[in-house]
């Protein structure tokens, strides 16, 4: 499991001009992506570090402040560019495997007392990101 992490200070995720996610003070946007061997186990336990990742301003986490998440599926993060031009997606699970890892990443969030806004699975998204400072890091378990 990967993940991408940008400070923000608002996000908002649309499917065909419908607002279907939205933060609208200072969080995250985590771009999430899933492979093969990726558990509920290892859901739970990035979900967590997510959740306690001191990157916001002061070296604050979201369970500090109680900042939103905007979380969003992302395959792409498992894109393979060492060949030719096209990247290859073998890397990236799919969708029956990685939809409910996503969902358990979502659900460990807000039992852990995270605000959570989500894109749609599968769908094609329009995500707009206010970066703040800019902050992105990557990370992965």
């Amino acid at each position: 499991m990967r993940v991408v992490l940008q400070r923000v200070t608002r996000a908002a995720v649309r499917v065909e001009d419908e607002v279907v996610g939205r933060i609208d003070r200072p969080g995250l946007v985590v771009l999430l992506g899933v492979t093969h061997d990726d558990t509920e186990e290892i859901a739970a336990k990035l979900a967590a570090k997510v959740w306690q990742q001191r990157i916001l301003r002061d070296e604050k986490s979201c369970a500090d402040l109680a900042a939103p998440l905007l979380v969003v599926s992302q395959f792409t993060l498992y894109a393979d560019t060492r060949k030719g031009r096209r990247p290859s997606w073998n890397e990236a699970a799919p969708a029956a495997v990685s939809e409910p890892l996503y969902e358990a990443f979502v659900t460990v969030l807000k039992e852990l007392g995270a605000e959570v806004a989500t894109g749609r699975f599968g769908a094609m998204m329009e995500v707009e990101i206010i970066n703040d400072g800019p902050v992105t890091v990557i990370m992965g378990i």
